[in-house]
């Protein structure tokens, strides 16, 4: 057996994962590992300006492909800066493993340079923090932290890699074995299933929302046959509006914050909610009756059992894979009855015509440029198939009621965990991922600029995402607030910004500069053509701002 390098053994382990990438920032605590790469076609370190970046980078790929991303990143100041992204994987249900730079075991609790107890920072935020406390112990505890990241409801796994284990060499490890496990579904009691059937078949006006567990299991299909077969309205949570063709006949919009009207009106008109996948969640429901009505049974299905009934009183609670149980569902009703509530399909039609009525209206010409504009634009433009990436943020939320999901795994956000700047990074990652794809990410001028040092990550490596910029020289949520809220006494919500387009060439991307809607088909169509990256600054009404959702309940009153 030949003797390894601990960097050898991590990145043996990390082989035998099907890794082919690592997003971080060069850092002296782990040149062992990156050493061990030098040269490999196989698997590769993705360097990046900032390590939020990085972070964002792997979360776009495990995102695009359910399967762990992985970053890295330097001990101290280098790991802390990952704590956001590693965040927005535990919202988003992601698979993420994160190695962790660490002090040499020797200076523990010396307050050493760059010492930090990193395990006690990430904890909140992971499913679980390791240490690796022997060098032979590496693939053991990696395999195990890629173990846990994938299982269940998916999340991310941080490990400290001290850099002393990582200077050993001569070590007598043998490689891990190919992975040949794969993380099992949960099927759902089968008592409480029938009790969900019988449910069903008594109601009057069903409606379906759809979430996060829609879209990790694969289950729109199975989603979309059981509200045809029940003539159900089907509603997606907040950020998961790709859970279902949009073009389906059920399909009435997103639910939540920066949904659609008619998606509420369906929802408070209905006697049942079939919550699949979904913990009924902040942004989706704002854990009150205005989407959710009051006297409306609840069947939910959650792969985590410590949702079920969190937030409102269910009449039955399934602890399962939103596929599994879908897919029981389906097979107890009986093709021979019928389920279908005609009158109730009639207004879940009608409530669909509306949306699309009030979507197609928004394509008035207006000077400046409203968010609306550009999206009723867009719209036309997408085939449905793209990767859209949706920043935090106002210019970015106008997009969840306006923009058409045709496949699965189309939306991509970092959750309810609304990280403003991270659309752009999550991009790269989900292009590195499916370079075959067209990847776009839509962000405000804010939010762009907070990472903006990476278009030289995507110059270098060669990564062609298309990255719109909705320039409103400002941080217009805030902004919101304090124009409908607070009589317009604006503080520190109007920001300066360079031209984005000049940015992007300055970096070797392509930059682009719209003003009028009318240029948007021809620069989009420029852009899309082009093999590498691109940046579409386009100018919108700095006076267009949204009612805040959250403020609803307090102000409305």
């Amino acid at each position: 057996m030949a003797k390894l390098t601990a960097g050898q053994t991590v990145v043996d382990t990390l082989r035998a994962h099907g890794v082919r990438y690592i997003y971080g920032l060069v850092g002296s605590s782990f040149i062992e590992v990156m050493d061990a790469m030098w040269g490999a076609e196989d698997i590769k370190f993705v360097g990046a300006r900032h390590e939020q970046a990085a972070g964002f980078m792997a979360l776009g790929q495990a995102l695009a492909t359910g399967e762990a991303g992985v970053c890295m990143a330097q001990n101290g100041p280098g790991v802390t800066n990952l704590l956001t992204p590693v965040a927005a994987a535990k919202f988003t249900h992601a698979p993420l493993v994160v190695l962790a730079g660490a002090p040499m075991s020797s200076q523990l609790y010396k307050d050493s340079f760059q010492e930090l107890d990193q395990k006690a920072i990430f904890a909140p935020v992971c499913k679980s923090v390791m240490h690796v406390t022997h060098a032979h112990r590496i693939p053991e505890i990696l395999s195990h932290a890629f173990r846990i990241a994938a299982s269940g409801r998916k999340g991310p796994v941080l490990v400290d890699l001290p850099r002393d284990l990582l200077n050993e060499r001569g070590l007598d490890i043998a490689p891990p074995p190919p992975i040949a496990t794969k993380p099992q579904r949960i099927q759902g009691d089968p008592a409480l299933i029938d009790e969900a059937l019988a449910l069903m078949k008594r109601s009057q006006r069903p409606i379906i929302v759809a979430g996060w567990g829609v879209m990790w299991s694969g289950a729109g299909e199975e989603v979309e046959e059981l509200a045809s077969v029940l003539n159900a309205g089907i509603v997606t949570s907040y950020e998961r509006n790709d859970a279902v063709r949009n073009s389906h006949p059920c399909y009435v919009g997103g639910l939540g914050r920066a949904g659609a009207a008619e998606a509420r009106e369906a929802a408070q008109r209905a006697d049942l909610v079939i919550a699949i996948g979904t913990r009924l969640g902040h942004f989706t429901t704002f854990y009150n009756n205005r989407y959710i009505p009051e006297g409306a049974k609840i069947i939910q299905v959650e792969l985590n059992p410590e949702e079920l009934g969190r937030q409102f009183p269910i009449t039955v609670g399934i602890w399962g894979d939103a596929k599994s149980v879908a897919q029981a569902w389906l097979a107890g009703l009986s093709a021979k009855e019928t389920y279908k509530k005609e009158e109730w399909g009639q207004e879940v039609a009608g409530l669909r015509r509306q949306r699309l009525s009030r979507l197609e209206q928004e394509g008035v010409i207006s000077s400046p440029m409203k968010p609306q504009l550009f999206y009723h634009a867009m719209r036309k433009l997408l085939k449905g198939d793209e990767a859209i990436v949706l920043d935090a943020g106002a210019g970015a939320a106008y997009g969840y009621d306006r923009i058409a999901f045709e496949s699965p795994r189309s939306l991509f956000t970092s959750g309810e965990l609304g990280c403003i700047g991270a659309a752009f990074p999550i991009a790269l990652g989900v292009k590195m991922a499916q370079p075959h794809r067209a990847v776009i990410s839509i962000s405000g001028d804010g939010g762009f600029f907070m990472n903006a040092h990476d278009l030289e990550t995507a110059v270098r490596w060669k990564i062609p995402t298309v990255n719109f910029v909705l320039n409103n020289n400002s941080w217009g949520s805030e902004k919101a607030y304090q124009k409908h809220l607070y009589g317009e006494r604006y503080m520190e919500a109007d920001i300066g910004n360079p031209r984005f387009d000049k940015l992007a060439e300055l970096c070797g991307a392509a930059g682009f500069y719209v003003s009028n809607v009318k240029d948007l088909p021809a620069v989009f169509k420029k852009a899309m053509s082009l093999q590498r990256p691109s940046v579409i600054e386009v100018a919108i009404d700095p006076d267009e701002l949204p009612y805040p959702a959250r403020a609803e309940d307090v102000f409305r009153k």
